[in-house]
């Protein structure tokens, strides 16, 4: 009799997929990383990670960022996609503004900062419990 061999996938909660996208969007220097419980309140994920970058570069890289950790944990983006460019994402100059990666039970939202003030995920979701990311990388 052959034993086969076989590897055991870690699976994440949502809660626990939110913490390592904002961890991951951290490590690439995100700010105002905020953890948007929506659980009670939609029916099509459970949490939205809120992130901003200084500009349309640091946008593009802290989505890079987070795709690249979540392949190193077996996680996969099902749909990324731009403010400005509402098709397959390709991170190219022009879509800095906002970007979307759906993660399933997670949807990130990184915006370059007046994006993030005009469009206000935060007041327009206000009821959802805020989870604030405490930064682990230390800044000048």
């Amino acid at each position: 009799m052959s034993r086969k061999n076989f590897t055991v996938k870690k699976v994440l909660s949502s809660l626990q997929l939110a913490q390592k996208v904002a961890g991951f969007a951290d490590s690439i220097k995100a700010q105002d990383i905020v953890i948007l419980d929506m659980r009670e309140l939609v029916n099509f994920c459970d949490f939205f990670v809120v992130a901003t970058g200084t500009s349309d570069r640091q946008v593009k890289a802290i989505a890079e960022g987070i795709e690249e950790g979540l392949q190193k944990e077996g996680v996969k983006v099902n749909l990324a996609r731009t403010l400005k460019s509402f098709s397959s994402i390709q991170y190219s100059q022009e879509n800095g503004a906002w970007i979307l990666l759906d993660l399933g039970d997670v949807v990130a939202h990184i915006f370059e900062p007046a994006a993030r003030e005009f469009y206000a995920l935060e007041h327009l979701w206000q009821d959802a419990p805020k989870f604030e990311h405490k930064t682990s990388v230390k800044r000048k």
